[in-house]
């Protein structure tokens, strides 16, 4: 039933409009513009430590699949693109291929064509007793341990018992070594939740918040009803609002994703605070082509990062973190009326 379900997921991602309405809010920031940069264009660093390790660039293709055998060459052509760029990747929710070994290569196929990459394991909160099993199963450089609280309550056979999360989260984090992230999957997490995660010893956040695909959306699409998930079709916190409050409550890594589509979003994103983002829908429609399309959405991607960073100023992504950015529209009603001040972003020097 699990791998009939993740099937379904990967053709309506695919094939129907389950994207949110509602933006990120990434249009309400803007970068303030260097006439003078001083920075050469070829000598940019897009380079970071990601959780003790190097990578070539701070684009994470997010979880995108795994557990149905139609998902096996999508990994399969996923990790080959990230090995051969330096990059990081994340892979669906694990527990198809732990609890049916059939599936396993679905998964383990990623391991295979990336021997070298950062590789982020996947888990749900309801699951967490599978976490060993999937950072074994991959040799995970990180495991994350994903949020969806409103994807179970519109999904037909969804788990709504969210009791006992914090507790066995903790349980993970002090009983393994492997790095853990906590990532929501489309609704964003707050300031306050972040907090509970860092207290409990998770090492980086993943905020995955409204601009991108809905799961709500996705579930709709499946569910005999469909009001509920029309009417939560675009519940949650927005990418941009969802950022700034996760770094402004934490000293831990943010990354910054849901709906984020090209180099300069990402420079945005990062000019927040984040210290990487995600992208998993754009990935999705190049994976069926080959791992050759993904590179070549990967190599756009960091030429429009390395503009924006050369038109601010920045040689490197640690001084990205730093450029004076605007922040106007919705985004800032919102972050002010959570008393975040916006001007010490216009402040910066």
């Amino acid at each position: 039933m699990i791998s009939d379900r993740k099937l379904e997921h990967l053709k309506i991602c695919k094939d129907y409009d389950v994207e949110h309405t509602k933006t990120t809010g990434l249009e309400d920031i803007t970068l303030i513009h260097r006439a003078l940069p001083e920075v050469n264009y070829d000598e940019i660093d897009t380079s970071i430590e990601l959780l003790g390790k190097k990578i070539d660039s701070p684009l994470i293709i997010s979880a995108i699949t795994g557990g149905h055998p139609e998902s096996t060459k999508i990994n399969s052509n996923l990790a080959e693109a990230v090995e051969n760029t330096h990059i990081a990747m994340g892979v669906g929710s694990q527990r198809a291929g732990i609890e049916n070994e059939e599936l396993k290569e679905t998964f383990t196929t990623v391991r295979d064509n990336a021997p070298e990459a950062y590789i982020i394991g996947n888990i749900g909160a309801p699951q967490v007793e599978y976490a060993y099993d999937a950072i074994e199963m991959l040799k995970t450089d990180a495991l994350a341990i994903h949020l969806n609280p409103l994807q179970e309550i519109i999904q037909p056979e969804g788990d709504t018992n969210a009791q006992g999360y914090i507790d066995d989260i903790k349980e993970i984090c002090e009983n393994t070594n492997t790095p853990i992230i906590a990532k929501e999957t489309g609704a964003g997490i707050c300031g306050e939740d972040a907090k509970i995660l860092e207290k409990i010893g998770v090492n980086a956040i993943d905020v995955q918040g409204v601009g991108g695909t809905s799961w709500a959306a996705v579930e709709t699409y499946r569910a005999d009803d469909a009001s509920l998930g029309n009417l939560f079709w675009n519940w949650g916190i927005t990418t941009a609002v969802s950022t700034v409050d996760v770094c402004e409550n934490t000293n831990i890594p943010v990354i910054s994703s849901g709906g984020i589509r090209n180099g300069l979003e990402a420079a945005k994103a990062i000019a927040l605070g984040a210290s990487c983002v995600g992208m998993a829908l754009p990935f999705l429609k190049h994976s069926y082509l080959g791992h050759t399309y993904i590179e070549n959405k990967i190599e756009q991607f960091t030429q429009e990062l390395k503009t924006a960073m050369f038109l601010v100023g920045a040689s490197n992504i640690e001084e990205l973190k730093q450029k004076r950015l605007i922040i106007t529209g919705k985004t800032r009603e919102i972050l002010e009326q959570m008393n975040i001040d916006t001007k010490k972003y216009t402040r910066r020097i």
